[in-house]
Order: structure tokens, then sequence, then C-alpha cells
């Protein structure tokens, strides 16, 4: 490690601790963590509890004359729940990732403090400290090189993976110069070589602090609180016309049944304060009952109970949720800007190609090693022209050097090598482009790699397989081949030896080639899988890249973005010279942005989002944390940096765009399981609203009473929200087009369906309540009570099997049902309740008991709208029209 100079100490405790006070920590200050009950606060403002919390408000005035505590105590606990739940499953989101970064924060640097070399957090660093840097290193702030020279990777600051050469020069730098020759930057990777630098900037001071703080801004509301915004304006017209109309129908039946039409004899009754006072209650509090049980109060604590059991499924398949609404927003996603490094590639350079003189390609090493004489000078030449060396940790591992050395020397390491000494090192120079090493071997006394363009015409012999020298006469088929591998992306370095050059005679004219090796960021597997994946469920996928257009477009091409002539191909400098409406224009047919700047990220997420598009943006560096912020939906990886996690609302941890896939089928899940219950809900609900309105003007005053509608709601609001929580992803969904972001939750179908079994539902009632063909059977008693109880048994079988038709589109009911235990154990238990309440629920919920015959022809009466549902679905086929929700 060099030195300063020999009577360098670095500060001593007293001048750290007055640097601290004068400059400020190393310490990064993250946004304050939501506590659990500032996230409980805030979960008030869904539209769906405001609703409810209206409800409650309004019951809660009428509570002290009807006494009826069971209505506002089960609102009160729907409330509750659900924000509970969200408030619990964010909370302990949250906590999960910042467990992730407290373990990040406690990487330790060297540094040179009362003349000794001490090893100290990342946070105690200050200014004026003298830190030492080595292969593997990350900086730990900003600041200038004093001795050395390292080579750095600054990808996660500016996004370009092409190594930067770092020495002293002056003893000043740049504060903001990432090009900068002596300048270093916190979040910097050191690839190789030694140095010491001495920190001018912590903290939030540094570049990477200062790009912390722009990600900061507040986003626009998600596609669901949107949708749920106008679904919410929606129910609530449903229920105060509801709520009116059942008032009007009960002055109506109170004025035709007790007056005969009398107008002045109604009037005139009426004109008392007291008794027109207690009508009018009785009038507000039936509107009130309507208004409720309009109300699906279970929606709410469904969307919290799918958004939080999916985290934790989701958890299991390497991606970490940070914002619950972040779930459905992926689902929603149509546009994906996707990083290439590590999220399509596999973020380390690999040897993938090994040419020899003669043309012959050896794809793997098995193939080389079967010529065992080739494959051990290939490895010589390899392990000992090579500023990389070998770490044996938990397993063999390259470190230092650049990215060819190492993935070179990742190649050849496991393979034995006989004891070379090295005399002489020239170490690679970006105006020579090659890099050499003299030994003390006789046969390979001068090893020598470097771009194919300076070595081959150097060439005059090469090995063939059998380790046997022989005239090198294919260089221009060997250059043809060249060509096309580097089209491919491949990166190629020419290796050499020369048997009679000596440290004193220079680099011959006579080598002899040894191979090219290609090296290359190889694709993961399942990238070109995950991309058609996307592709099939209509999401346009972009790559982002700092590579070049022709590297770019290769990669593009390997992994399938590529697929049209009509493709747009682009770098920064073209995207400088357009405008926003001319990029918009343009937008629907990019697929590769080249030598993108952190700018471009940003402009393109805006660009989009003002097109209507949900945009899905993944990064991993500081560089991508505002556009990671301004996207719908942010995927940070998780060898990213914290500033981009922070920013993020989804962490891959894998890297792996295999696991955004994962995401958005989640997502559309989770809105289709939404659907799915809203309309079981609606239908209940408008059965429920039908009968109280229109059961007056039939004579009957309270065909359901507030006890029994509180009892629907508990049971199919709360337990049903639960059952239909339990959906399963289907692979199908991911064939669907993406849902826009103005698209309603409720769509054509899901209104014919609502209307279909609704109105089904509640003739069915009405007959029952009118025709004695339909309820006959039920034994007649003086006070009715066994009619009014087969009555709320049809109305509540008729919901529970209605459940059947509403959780699946397909003709086959049983469809996926093995795959949602839950929803079969919960309805099954809402079936037995309900059973129960027949014959215990009493005076309180005016019920008596059904003999068996009653029971099972009740069963059967509701279980027709099993059939009559799958008649809608069989019309909806035979027009091409069942596309489900």
């Amino acid at each position: 490690m060099p030195l300063i100079y020999a009577d360098a100490k670095g500060l001593s405790d007293k001048e750290v601790e007055q640097s601290r006070l004068k400059y400020g920590s190393n310490e990064l200050k993250r946004i304050a963590g939501k506590s659990f009950f500032s996230r409980y606060i805030e979960s008030f403002a869904d539209p769906m509890i405001r609703i409810l919390l209206v409800a409650l408000g309004i019951n809660l005035i009428f509570l002290f004359r009807s006494l009826n505590w069971f209505e506002p105590l089960g609102i009160a606990l729907s409330i509750f729940t659900a924000t509970a739940i969200s408030a619990l499953s964010e909370h302990g989101s949250q906590s999960a990732f910042e467990r992730i970064q407290s373990e990040a924060s406690k990487s330790q640097c060297r540094v040179l403090r009362s003349g000794k070399i001490i090893e100290i957090s990342v946070e105690q660093i200050v200014v004026g400290d003298y830190v030492l840097l080595q292969a593997g290193d990350m900086l730990p702030a900003d600041g200038c090189m004093l001795s050395g020279k390292i080579e750095v990777n600054q990808s996660a600051l500016n996004g370009e993976t092409k190594e930067t050469a770092k020495l002293p020069l002056s003893a000043r730098c740049s504060a903001n110069d990432l090009n900068a020759k002596n300048a270093v930057f916190r979040g910097s990777l050191v690839c190789g070589g030694e140095g010491i630098f001495i920190v001018s900037k912590v903290g939030e001071s540094t570049f990477y602090g200062n790009m912390a703080r722009e990600v900061q801004a507040n986003t626009r509301e998600s596609p669901m609180t949107v949708r749920l915004l106008r679904l919410a304006k929606t129910i609530s017209k449903i229920g105060y016309t509801g709520a009116v109309l059942a008032a009007l129908s009960y002055i109506f039946r109170i004025y035709s049944a007790e007056f005969n039409y009398n107008t002045d004899l109604f009037f005139n009754y009426y004109s008392a304060p007291d008794k027109l006072l207690s009508e009018l209650l009785n009038v507000i509090m039936l509107a009130v009952t309507v208004i409720v049980v309009s109300v699906p109060e279970g929606l709410p604590m469904m969307i919290t109970v799918v958004l939080s059991a999916n985290m934790k499924k989701m958890l299991a398949d390497n991606v970490l949720v940070r914002k619950m609404v972040g779930i459905e927003t992926a689902g929603s996603m149509n546009i994906l800007f996707t990083d290439k490094t590590g999220t399509l590639t596999k973020g380390q350079l690999s040897v993938n190609t090994v040419i020899s003189g003669n043309c012959k390609i050896y794809d793997n090493i098995k193939q080389i090693e079967k010529y065992n004489s080739f494959w051990q000078i290939f490895c010589i030449a390899a392990y000992y022209n090579n500023g990389a060396n070998i770490v044996y940790e938990n397993n063999l591992r390259a470190v230092g050097g650049n990215a060819t050395d190492r993935a070179l020397l990742s190649f050849v390491m496991n393979n034995k090598l006989p004891k070379l000494n090295i005399i002489k090192n020239i170490p690679f120079d970006s105006t020579k482009k090659y890099s050499a090493v003299y030994t003390d071997s006789k046969k390979f006394p001068f090893l020598i790699k470097g771009a194919p363009e300076i070595i081959l015409p150097l060439c005059k012999y090469y090995y063939d397989e059998y380790g046997i020298k022989q005239h090198f006469t294919a260089g221009a088929k060997l250059k043809k081949l060249l060509d096309e591998k580097a089209a491919n992306s491949v990166r190629l370095i020419a290796m050499a030896s020369c048997d009679k050059c000596s440290s004193s005679s220079g680099i011959s004219q006579e080598l002899t080639l040894i191979s090219v090796a290609g090296i290359k960021d190889e694709l993961r597997e399942e990238a070109a899988g995950s991309l058609n994946r996307l592709y099939r469920a209509g999401i346009q996928v972009v790559m982002v890249t700092g590579d070049n257009r022709i590297t770019a477009k290769a990669i593009a091409a390997e992994c399938g973005i590529l697929s049209s002539k009509y493709d747009w191909i682009t770098d920064s400098a073209e995207l400088s010279t357009m405008s926003d409406s001319e990029i918009a224009k343009k937008l629907i047919n990019l697929r590769v942005v080249a030598r993108a700047l952190p700018s471009d990220k940003s402009r393109l997420v805006r660009i989009a989002q003002n097109l209507g598009y949900v945009v899905g943006m993944t990064g991993d560096g500081v560089n991508d944390a505002p556009a990671l912020k301004a996207a719908d939906v942010g995927f940070s990886m998780g060898s990213g940096s914290d500033v981009a996690k922070e920013a993020s609302d989804i962490v891959i941890l894998d890297d792996n765009i295999l696991s955004v896939t994962k995401a958005v089928l989640y997502g559309r899940t989770i809105f289709k399981s939404i659907r799915k219950f809203v309309i079981y809900q609606l239908t209940v609900n408008m059965c429920a609203v039908g009968l109280s309105v229109i059961a007056p003007l039939l004579g009957v005053n309270m065909p359901i009473t507030i006890i029994q509608m509180l009892w629907i709601n508990l049971v199919m609001d709360t337990l049903g929200g639960l059952a239909f929580s339990g959906e399963p992803p289907r692979e199908s969904y991911m064939l669907e087009k993406p849902k826009s972001r103005e698209e309603n939750i409720l769509n054509k179908y899901m209104v014919s369906q609502v209307l279909w079994t609704g109105m089904y539902s509640l003739i069915l009632c009405l007959l029952f309540l009118k025709m004695p063909l339909l309820s006959g059977y039920i034994r007649g008693d003086a006070q009715g009570a066994y009619f009014m109880t087969g009555l709320f048994a049809l109305f509540m079988f008729t919901a529970i099997f209605n459940s059947l038709n509403a959780r699946t589109h397909n003709i086959n009911l049983s469809s996926y049902i093995s795959r949602n235990k839950p929803f079969v154990f919960i309805m099954s238990i809402v079936f037995i309740m309900q059973s129960l309440m027949i014959y215990i629920g009493g005076n309180v919920f005016r019920t008596a008991d059904l003999t068996i015959s009653e029971y099972i022809i009740t069963l059967m009466l509701a279980f027709t709208v099993v059939p009559i549902d799958i008649a809608r679905k069989l019309i909806l086929k035979k027009m091409g029209k069942l596309r489900g929700v």
C-alpha cells in the first residue's frame, strides 16, 4: 500500500471531533420512517374508508334513539380491522427493508489516524481523513487522490459500466465532475489498484448525498387510488339514490296503506310535531340503513388483506414490496424501462468462447480440456499475464485488476499450472491497448494480451489444438469471425507469446498467437423467456443502457427486445435534439436507448406518463433514483444503492427480470380478486337495497330487519372479502392487455353480471313474498315468523351460492377452486353459520325454526342462481364476449 509521505500521520482524535463538528458526519440521513401510528392514521384516507366513516357517524347519531349498537359496531370493526392490517403490513415491510439497509451501513474502511492504520465504519469518516483503498473497496466519501492509482466503476453514479482510472494530479479536484482524473466519489467501486485519498466531502454534501435528496418529491396517485375514488363516487350515488327511493317508498306505503290516499288526513296527522319527528326519524333510519347496506365495507379490508398476503408470498419469490399499492400498480404497468447490466444480464463478465489461430471455436471449458496441451498454454497466458488475484474464502474468487482480467482468471483458476516468476510487468495502457509480462520460463519468456487489431498483425505463428506451433495464415478469415462476434456484444482479447523475446529485446514481430478469448456479460438464462412473458402481457419493454448503439442493439436482439423493422433504437445524443412531442410520437416504437444519461430516464418517464402510460422503471444506481421515484412503480435491485432502494416501491432482491414478471402477475391477480369481490358485493347489495325499496310498496314493511342487515354486512362483506383474497395467480392473466390507468374497476362484464344475478336474486325474493306458488311450502303462523325466516334464509343462501358465480367467469365453477382453499373453508363456515342462525337467532334476528323439508326447498330455490348465471355465461360465450373481469 503506497503512503503519502513517510511522516504522514492522519488526523488526531481531537482533529476528528473538530472536523465532525465543522463539516458534519458521514451518515446519510434517510427520510424518517413512518411510525405504525402514522401509517395507521394515513390508512383512513382510503376512499372507501371515508364512506364508511360517514356511515358510522350517521349511525352513531341515531344510536341513542334505537339502542341498536350492532350496526355501528360492525362498521367500526370493518374500518379499524382494514386500517390496522394495512398499517401493520406496510410497517412490517418497511422494517424488513430497514434491516437490509442496516446491514449495508455496517461496512468498514481503513483510515490513517494518529500515525496508525485503523478500521472504522463508513459513518465515522470525517473531512480530512486519509482513506486507504484497494480492489473491492467501496468509496465511503468524496475526495482527492493523494497517492497510488486505482480503477473505479462509477456506474452507481452515472450508469456507465466502463472503469475509470483515478490518480493524483493536484491538491484540488472538481467537486461534481465524475470525469475528473483525481476526484473520487462515494458509491464508486474500486476494481483494481491501490491508493490513498483525502476526504473533502461527507454525508449529504457528497455527490451521492445530493442525489439522494432529489428523490424526496411526491409522486402522482397510483392507478388503484384513482380507481377506488371513482368506485367510491359511483357507490355513493347508488347508495344515496337507493336511500331516497327507500324513504319515498316508505312514505308512499304509509300514505296508501294507512291513510288510503287521503292527503288531508295524511297532512293533518303529521301536523303534530311529535308524530312528524317520530316518523321522520324512522324514515332517516331506513335511509341510513340502505346507505350502509349499499357500501361494501368489506372491500377496504379485502384489498388490504389481499395486498398484505401477497406481500409475504412475493418475498419468497425475491420481491420485497415496500409500498403495498405498488403490487397492484405493477399489474397495471404497460411500459417498462429496464437496465441491462445485472437485470437482463448476469452482471459480470465471463469467458464465453475461445478461438484458436485456425478459427476453431471452443464454447466452453469442457471442449478445450479435450486438448490438454492447448488448454495448458491458454491457462498459462491467462493466469500469469493478469492484473487480478485469487482470493481463497468460502470458494475461489478473482478480485482486483480490471473486469477483463477477472473474467480470464475466473475461467482458468481451477487448473493446476507450472510455477513461473514474473521478471517484468507492462501494465495495460489505453493508448497501446495491450499488457505484457516477461517471465523466467524458457518456453514462454514473453506473454502479451490486448486488442486483436494490435496483436494479430504481429503474429507469425499460432498454437493448434495439440499445442504445436503452426504458421498463421488464417488472418483474414479470423478477422471476419471476430467481427461477427463483436457485433454480438462480445469483448475480444487476443493472447500471444514469444519464445525469443526478452525484457531487453522488446516486442517481436514474430509472435505466436495462443487464442482470442471472447468475453461477455452473458444474458440471464431466463431473460428472453421473461421478456417474452412481458410482451405477451402487453407490456412494452425498453432497454436503457450506457453501452454504445452497436452493443446495445446486439444485446436487445439476443434477448428478444427487437422484433420488428419499425423498432426504434436511439441514444442520448439523438434524444437531446428532439422535443418531448417528437419523442412522444415515436415512443410506441421505442425499444433501446443507448449511452443513456440519468436525465434521459426521468424525461422518458415523464413523457410516457403524459401519454397515459402506467410506467415501470428498474434501476440500481444513485443516478436511477429520480426516475425510480417518478415512475408509477419503481423496481430497485437488491444489490443496488441505498438511495435507489429508498426511491423505489419494490426491491428485486435477486436483481432478476424474472422477478419483475412475477410482480406483474401478482398485481394482476390482486386486481382480478378485487373485481370479483366487487361483483359479489354489489350483487348482494343490489338485492338488499331493492328489497328495502320495493317491498314496502308491496305491503311488506321490513323485509329484512336492521339486525339482519348487520348480519349480511358482517358475513358477506367481512368474511366474503377474506374468501376472495386468496385467489391464486393464473398464467392466463399474463395473456391479457394491461388495464388503462383511466379504466374503472367496474367494467361492462361486471355490470352485466351484477344486473343479471342481482335482478334475479331480487325478483326471486319478491316472488317469494307475493307468490304462494314459491312460498307455499313454508308453514303459516299468526306473526309470519316462519315466512320471514324463509325469506331471510333465501336471501342469504342465494348470496352464498352466488359467490361461486362471482369467483370465476368460466362455465366450470370449480375452476382453480382447489388452489383457493381459504375460499372453500370460509364460505363453508358462512353456510354453517347461516344455517345455525335460522335455529338460534330467535327474536333478535327474527328467525324461527324451519323444518328439514322447508330448509332443503329453500336451499334448492337459492341454488337456482347458479344455473341462471351459467346461462348468462353461455349466452356471452356464444356472442364471443365471455372475457371475464
